[in-house]
């Protein structure tokens, strides 16, 4: 079928839907539609195409009626069936809903209240934020609800009018858009109360919370149940580690791992340190559940997991990393296996905390030297290195797992193998992808700057293999391969193998160098616009128009 995909922005879901449905053998293309654009204009782009099915993965606003009248139009709404208005997800983590669902619905004039085409439903895991929820079990239950849609649509299937529609989650209706004030934090609740309602703000629009008679937007939590902190305030600042702050709640400590001021405007979303004072705060140890890495060991495998808060590290965190895949590699171990979390693996540098720098040029040179150590660091190990996509990665996060001896990945994340900001990139990118690939299909995935699936990337040759989507079998999965290479006759053909890509590259500085060479224009010199762009993408400023590369060829 010829499908558009008609989205407010070429999102992670946008793009998973994209990888599958042209896997799928589907004619695909894509139409941003911003906010601001204009009926008619949006009317005569679809007109253009003509297409069979125009998909809804990620829209923020109506469609016109001149197009749901003419073409087949499919919302994907992040709520069970019966659930209606803009704050979906807020709602079903502020109310605590233990279930919770996606919808396929036709377009109507009234907002989320078309016939229903399919809809999947999933658990709601405590403490759980809203990004993470999205792009897991909401992108799962999506990609359900389209892959059902596309073949009722080609069997010429109906939907079923809503009100004919099973209703198996309760309390759903239109519920009203949550705004800001919604999520305001009280420092005498106890701590997992805060927490759920930093998660449930996540992203957009933030909690925000009193301190030293200034506003901030709290993110990143984790509550440490238990009694008050002894002789502290609800508020009071009682700990820190690396980036993170934990406060004295009513009842138990909160964790914060990211803020932002709030003034008439909310300012950039940071590491918490950065932004909150906690000079001369004596250091407590994180709990696990927002430790920048948890390494542990099962016999001569050692386990490294990397947590970066939707994905980005700064200069110090990726100092941090090295420092962490350094001290493992010191370990008697044979193999070492490098992950990221359920909900995030790496993009790469940090555009915020670079944006915000009073020099952005000197802080983007720290952090690409910083990640390019994290990469060396793995790429000449000793022992065999594991590194495992748990989660969708881009640009300097795909890099730096490619440095490691074995790369495998979690089906149905999305990798985005190219730099995309005005930079030429580092990360040893010009070794390890031709490297894979060969010369020619480097150049490609490097120049047409396209998302590709982890079945596509293994079917390139760009990793190794794709293990389960489901999170503890993946996990399980993950464990069998490391052990795998245990194996003493596995290990010597690897070692081998591993013998002869070093022998067969250059030294890494050769390509470091070459790397940093130009990254040093892209940053003092800014000769392909990297602010600029840097700050659109910060300030998810609605592209112009829909990227040639996207649309319809």
């Amino acid at each position: 079928m010829k499908i558009l995909l008609l989205v407010s922005a070429f999102n992670g879901l946008t793009q998973r839907v994209w990888c599958a449905l042209r896997e799928q053998g589907h004619e695909v293309g894509v139409e941003l539609a911003p906010a601001h654009s204009a009926p008619q204009s949006l009317t005569e782009a679809v007109e253009r195409v003509d297409p069979d099915l125009i998909l809804c993965p990620f829209l923020k606003h109506r469609v016109p009626e001149a197009v749901w009248q003419r073409w087949t139009t499919v919302i994907v709404h992040p709520g069970p069936v019966g659930d209606r208005g803009p704050s979906s997800l807020d709602h079903a983590l502020l109310g605590q809903s233990p279930r919770w669902g996606v919808t396929a619905l036709s377009a109507v004039e009234e907002m989320d209240a078309g016939p229903v085409w399919a809809t999947a439903e999933f658990e709601v895991p405590a403490g759980i934020t809203k990004s993470a929820l999205y792009n897991g079990r909401v992108a799962d239950a999506a990609m359900a609800c389209v892959e059902a849609t596309v073949r009722k649509v080609a069997a010429g299937e109906a939907p079923t009018p809503v009100e004919h529609h099973p209703r198996t989650i309760a309390g759903t209706g239109e519920l009203p858009l949550l705004r800001r004030a919604a999520f305001a934090l009280d420092w005498h609740a106890p701590a997992a109360d805060l927490a759920r309602r930093i998660a449930a703000a996540d992203g957009a629009p933030g909690a925000p919370a009193e301190l030293h008679g200034r506003t901030y937007c709290l993110f990143d939590a984790t509550a440490v149940p238990g009694a008050a902190h002894e002789g502290a305030e609800p508020g009071a600042i009682v700990g820190r580690d690396g980036d993170q702050i934990a406060f004295a709640t009513g009842e138990g400590l909160l964790w914060v791992g990211y803020a932002a001021r709030l003034d008439k405007r909310r300012g950039p979303k940071l590491p918490a340190t950065m932004v909150i004072d906690a000079e001369g705060v004596p250091f407590m140890p994180a709990p696990e559940a927002i430790a920048e890495s948890v390494y542990r060991r099962e016999g001569d495998i050692g386990y490294l997991s990397i947590r970066s808060y939707n994905g980005a590290m700064h200069t110090e965190q990726c100092r941090r990393l090295t420092a962490a895949v350094e001290k493992a590699l010191t370990e008697d171990t044979r193999i070492l296996v490098v992950t990221g979390t359920e909900h995030a693996f790496s993009n790469g540098i940090h555009l915020g905390v670079i944006d915000a720098s009073p020099d952005p040029a000197a802080e983007a040179w720290a952090n690409i030297n910083a990640i390019d150590d994290l990469c060396t660091a793995l790429a000449r190990a000793d022992q065999l290195t594991v590194a495992a996509f748990s989660a969708n990665a881009g640009a300097g996060g795909v890099m730096a797992a490619l440095c490691a001896d074995v790369t495998v990945a979690r089906h149905g994340t999305v990798l985005n193998p190219y730099y995309d900001m005005g930079i030429f990139g580092s990360e040893l990118h010009t070794w390890t992808v031709a490297d894979r690939v060969g010369a020619s299909v480097a150049a490609r995935l490097l120049g047409e700057k396209l998302p590709i699936s982890a079945a596509e990337a293994a079917d390139l040759g760009l990793i190794g293999a794709v293990g389960p989507r489901d999170w503890d079998e993946f996990q399980r999965w993950l464990r069998a391969v490391a052990i795998g290479y245990s194996d003493p006759a596995v290990r010597g053909r690897m070692f081998a193998a591993k013998a002869r890509r070093r022998a067969e590259a250059r030294p890494l500085s050769y390509y470091r160098t070459i790397e940093l060479a130009e990254m040093a224009r892209d940053f003092f010199d800014d000769r392909h616009g990297f602010d600029a762009k840097r700050r659109a993408f910060l300030g998810k400023s609605a592209p112009a128009e829909t990227p040639a590369k996207l649309r319809f060829h």
